[in-house]
């Protein structure tokens, strides 16, 4: 499910993608192909749900050469990782 940027989803993000359904490799090709979509310099805010994608998924990221601005944890089963189209 994607969202716009908004208030309550992404201060600062220009696009949000929830996958917290997902799970890997999913999370990497969705998060990847909607940084894609971006234009460099572009924030995407990818929600997860489960650690393993939480882990996984900055990682293959950061590989890609696209920066990782961070990842955090705000309630269980779910992280946000904030990454920069490079």
């Amino acid at each position: 499910m994607e969202q716009q940027a908004n208030e309550n989803t992404g201060q600062n993000a220009d696009r949000v993608l929830d996958i917290r359904d997902e799970v890997c490799p999913y999370t990497f090709v969705k998060s990847k192909l909607a940084l894609e979509q971006l234009d460099s310099g572009q924030i995407l805010e990818v929600h997860l749900g489960n650690s393993e994608s939480a882990s996984n998924v900055p990682r293959s990221i950061s590989l890609e050469e696209h920066e990782v601005l961070g990842v955090e944890q705000p309630e269980p089963s779910h992280w946000v990782v904030r990454v920069q189209r490079s």
